[in-house]
């Protein structure tokens, strides 16, 4: 089969930044499918990757980076139960595992959803990465009860990214809370206006803008950027008992005890978590991915595809992660096979 990948860290504008290969199909055993790809999307966990996983070396076989896809069920193993060959499928993948940047990819079932059925596949494919983060941090680690907490704030830093699209979306939409975004050019504030924020402020200045905006503290707090650009501010701006959420990578401490006074919380997420360590409740993101696609088809929540490339092909490729290091993109990129 066709693959795209590295055998050296290089910068994306280098010849051999990605190469095109040919490598033998996978063969699905135990709970894994083995799915013919139809579109991928590129998230920021690619391109940090592909810069760090082999800075001082040179692979024998090239490594194939890529969590998200949209395909086919084409054979599966024989521990599968949740489904069968013929069936559209989406998911992120395992880090553990080849990635989607290939024509077939072996993945497991019990990580993988059914394709929402009205979303075209470059639609469906820039969902599941950035669905299962939002729906993980906001429910599974920061346990917001849409009941309970309805009417309660949230600010979400980077508001018009990935992430920051889709959780705005499921915090306004689903768990019923006032949105506080972040945005700071025209394009990326009316995208979070139409992502559902209730209010867009400038990161510039975060406890000036959020207080401009009427609010003294908040109940929820979920960084998508830095948590080491933003900490102070978010232990003035979080209420007593609060929660803050993070999915960034600092590379200096974060001082917990500055929230020791308030009783706030802090949570990190990391969507590989369940797939890494084969966790007892690794189905949960099987069941989450399936409502996301119910909520996706209902209506309720609409896709974050903002960019679509043509062709699995290494200029495409090359392409989205010259995009995404950018730091500019608004919503998702997808690429259709």
């Amino acid at each position: 089969m066709k693959a795209i990948g590295f055998k050296t860290s290089l910068s994306i504008e280098t010849e051999d930044s990605f190469i095109e290969f040919e490598t033998p199909k996978p063969i699905p055993d135990g709970h894994n499918l083995l799915v013919k790809i139809q579109a991928v999307s590129v998230n920021p966990v690619d391109f940090k990757i592909r810069q760090n996983s082999a800075k001082e070396t040179i692979l024998e076989t090239p490594k194939i980076i890529g969590w998200d896809a949209v395909g086919i069920v084409e054979a599966i193993g024989d521990q599968v139960s949740l489904f069968k060959v013929g069936d559209e499928v989406y998911y992120a993948g395992d880090l553990n595992k080849q990635g989607s940047n290939a024509e077939h990819q072996v993945v497991d079932e019990r990580i993988t959803g059914k394709k929402p059925k009205s979303l075209s596949i470059e639609q469906a494919a820039v969902m599941p990465l950035t669905g299962l983060t939002a729906w993980e941090i906001l429910f599974d680690r920061i346990r917001i009860d849409p009941e309970k907490d309805k009417g309660k704030t949230i600010l979400i830093i980077g508001g018009a990214g990935g992430v920051g699209s889709i959780a705005i979306q499921l915090a306004k939409k689903v768990a019923g809370l006032t949105v506080i975004a972040t945005a700071s050019r025209s394009e990326s504030i009316e995208w979070c206006k139409q992502q559902g924020a209730d209010f867009v402020v400038n990161h510039k200045n975060l406890i000036e803008e959020v207080r401009s905006a009427g609010f003294q503290h908040v109940d929820f707090i979920l960084d998508f950027v830095d948590v080491n650009q933003y900490w102070n501010a978010f232990a003035e701006l979080i209420k007593p008992q609060g929660h803050i959420g993070s999915i960034s990578d600092p590379v200096e401490n974060v001082n917990l005890r500055q929230l020791k006074g308030k009783s706030a919380s802090f949570h990190w997420e990391l969507m590989f978590t369940r797939s890494m360590f084969q966790t007892e409740d690794m189905i949960a993101q099987h069941h989450i991915l399936n409502q996301l696609a119910d909520l996706l088809d209902s209506g309720t929540i609409q896709s974050t595809l903002k960019t679509t490339l043509n062709g699995l092909t290494v200029s495409n490729l090359k392409k989205a992660h010259q995009l995404l290091e950018s730091g500019t993109t608004i919503g998702k990129i997808a690429i259709k096979f």
